[in-house]
């Protein structure tokens, strides 16, 4: 399917990324995560082609994950509140003649049928709204990915140093963070090892969870990165 949708920002999603990033031409990133590639060839099915292999990406941005998939000929779909996003996703599809199913939504309301991906990605969008929408999402993903669907769920972990330099608000979330490296991204949702237990109790096992803690030794202002890579199956029944 080449589908593209043009509806305007979900109400879940902070309006920062459209206003102030994607549409202004901002974090257009040309290429995959290496955290995705890693993802995507580790838990790919191994019994059936790239072509009936079915991937989402939850937050999909500017569609550098997505192209990489789809030129490695899997089959690509993906979701974000930013209709500028989406907008230059397709664009950059196009014009490497790569197909894609691209639709602005909300991650809490996946429009997508039941069971019909065999992986799916959050590369830091989900760490971008509350817990409870986060639990919707991944409740979502859980319905969309096929039992025995693989998961990488990446957010921001509560060590960062970002954590600590916001006013701290409903719902999990951290507003106006004026420190460290998430300076000018809007609010984020800072995860603790428990929370991220919590989210996976139910319907999930667990693969992989891995703490990624980067410490700029020169600017004492960036202090440290931290992020969690966490890979999750959905159970069989």
């Amino acid at each position: 399917m080449d589908a593209i949708s043009t509806a305007l920002s979900p109400p879940n999603c902070d309006p920062t990324w459209e206003d102030e990033i994607y549409s202004r031409g901002r974090h257009l990133n040309r290429y995959p995560y290496d955290s995705v590639v890693s993802f995507v060839y580790r838990h790919a099915p191994q019994d059936k082609p790239h072509s009936q292999v079915r991937l989402l990406e939850v937050g999909c941005g500017a569609g550098n994950n997505l192209a990489f998939a789809a030129r490695e000929g899997f089959s690509v779909a993906g979701i974000d509140a930013s209709p500028s996003a989406i907008a230059f996703a397709r664009q950059r599809l196009d014009e490497e003649h790569l197909a894609g199913d691209l639709r602005v939504g909300d991650f809490s309301a996946l429009p997508f049928d039941d069971a019909s991906f065999d992986l799916a990605i959050d590369r830091a969008a989900l760490t971008c709204v509350g817990r409870s929408a986060a639990r919707a999402a991944v409740a979502e993903v859980h319905r969309v990915l096929r039992p025995g669907g693989c998961f990488l769920f990446n957010p921001y972990s509560a060590a960062h140093s970002s954590a600590r330099f916001g006013r701290r608000g409903d719902d999990g979330l951290v507003h106006d963070i004026a420190g460290g490296t998430l300076q000018g991204v809007g609010h984020i949702c800072f995860y603790s090892r428990d929370d991220v237990d919590e989210l996976f109790s139910h319907g999930w096992s667990l693969l992989s969870i891995e703490h990624l803690r980067i410490d700029e030794l020169l600017d004492s202002a960036a202090g440290s990165h931290c992020e969690w890579r966490v890979v999750a199956r959905r159970s069989e029944s």
